[in-house]
């Protein structure tokens, strides 16, 4: 359900940004857009199912909460009333965090992964925690598509694209290893941002592989997910891929757009994955469409290996990750997960950090694609959401930009022949956010 299709009143068809603002001119009281989100999430959670923890009293509790903040001394924070949904792998002292495993059910955490904290201090209302496939690998939850429950949502980050596709929330917190942010926004219709590498912290996030382990965000509009990310970016010491730097400015960036068209570079030759022909078609369209910005380029010598570095890396990673519970409780683990982790544990050292150093290479060896265009043009994914909830579908469009650890947005711009919706994702080079954000910004103008 887009927000086109809730009512026209409702304060729930509001972006995350423009609802800050009136909450803030005391235009919304935050009551009122909790309600509402209450509301759609009672109407459609028992077909889409994507929570796995919610408690509307406790969501209510908070909203009450934010007024009486609000009363005292103002609304503060730049998320100051606004409802998110909060992935289920990362801690919150107040709600359990169950990792989309059995294993874990009812566990609680007794204090806040830095996602939450973020969210918190910005005002947010945690609304609930979303649906996660298995520990965000590759076994699917129980959520399905708003635009069509036949089909996946995607995953790993299955209930967060999916409530804010439906109207539940306006934001929401992913994650990405593989494709598990890019690609349920794609195939729920939202946009769906995975910032570069390092810039949010994963404290308090359960890792799967810490090597290409990424926060994202989705959101109904572009700026809101720069605000998000702007609210949850900041250097933090216990997560060794961060590093102190400056909060690019992503929010103006993505305001702004460009004074110039950039130029794109269309990657549509993955050696792992194929699109579909209709998105084949969808791509040479958009090409066609802005002659001059798009060009056809391939990847460097060696990029037809990626795929296999990545799961070398991630793997291996992973079977450390979970080697105490798999241990433990073997059977407790689904059979695909169980078999990542045993082909991880049986991996030669050797080859993991051979993986390691050609993950380096392969990081130098894009920047000269850089260096010519502004960004990378690709599908989010090979095509419309699959029909059917036993796969979350390929995450092959997103493998290399999770492995290098640049930034990749995916725009709901176009649709398919099914009509459902059809992500269009921009890479960009590492830690250069902004200027990607910026280059979206041109393009959802263009298109």
């Amino acid at each position: 359900m887009s927000d086109q299709s809730l009512a026209t009143d409702s304060p729930a068809r509001l972006d995350a940004t423009t609802a800050a603002a009136r909450i803030a001119e005391g235009r919304l009281g935050v009551d009122r857009l909790t309600e509402a989100c209450l509301a759609i999430v009672a109407e459609r959670e028992s077909e889409l199912r994507a929570w796995a923890f919610i408690d509307p009293a406790y969501g209510r509790q908070q909203a009450r909460a934010r007024m009486d903040e609000a009363a005292a001394r103002g609304a503060c924070g730049r998320l100051f009333g606004v409802p998110v949904g909060v992935k289920d792998i990362f801690d919150t002292a107040d709600m359990p965090t169950a990792n989309g495993t059995v294993l874990h059910a009812g566990r609680q955490p007794a204090t806040d992964s830095a996602v939450a904290e973020r969210l918190r201090a910005a005002g947010a209302v945690l609304l609930g925690k979303t649906v996660t496939t298995e520990f965000a690998a590759f076994t699917p939850g129980p959520t399905r598509n708003p635009n069509d429950p036949n089909r996946t949502p995607g995953g790993s980050s299955s209930g967060s694209a999916a409530a804010v596709a439906a109207g539940m929330v306006p934001l929401a917190i992913g994650s990405q290893t593989n494709g598990s942010v890019i690609r349920p926004a794609s195939y729920c219709g939202v946009h769906g941002f995975k910032p570069s590498f390092g810039l949010i912290s994963r404290r308090g996030m359960t890792l799967q592989s810490p090597t290409v382990d990424h926060v994202g965000v989705f959101a109904r509009r572009l700026a809101d997910v720069a605000l998000l990310v702007e609210v949850l970016a900041g250097h933090d010491g216990t997560d060794p891929a961060m590093r102190p730097r400056a909060t690019p400015p992503l929010v103006a960036a993505a305001l702004a757009g460009r004074t110039s068209a950039p130029r794109l570079a269309l990657i549509d030759g993955f050696a792992w994955e194929t699109p579909e022909p209709s998105t084949l078609a969808v791509f040479a369209q958009i090409a066609q469409a802005l002659p001059g910005v798009v060009d056809r380029a391939a990847l460097p010598a060696g990029f037809e290996a990626a795929k296999d570095v990545h799961q070398r890396i991630s793997w291996a990673e992973l079977a450390h990750e979970l080697a105490d519970l798999h241990a433990a409780h073997p059977g407790g683990l689904s059979d695909g997960l169980r078999d990542m982790v045993e082909w991880g544990q049986r991996l030669e050292a050797g080859s993991y950090l051979a993986a390691l150093a050609e993950r380096r290479r392969l990081q130098a060896a894009i920047l000269p694609l850089f260096e010519r265009f502004d960004a990378i043009l690709t599908p989010a994914a090979a095509g419309e959401a699959p029909v059917g909830l036993g796969s979350t579908g390929s995450p092959g469009f997103c493998t290399l930009w999770s492995l290098l650890g640049t930034p990749a947005v995916s725009l709901p711009l176009r649709s398919g022949p099914s009509g459902m919706p059809l992500g269009v994702q921009l890479v960009g080079r590492h830690s250069e956010d902004a200027r990607l954000l910026a280059t979206a910004a041109w393009l959802e103008q263009a298109l």
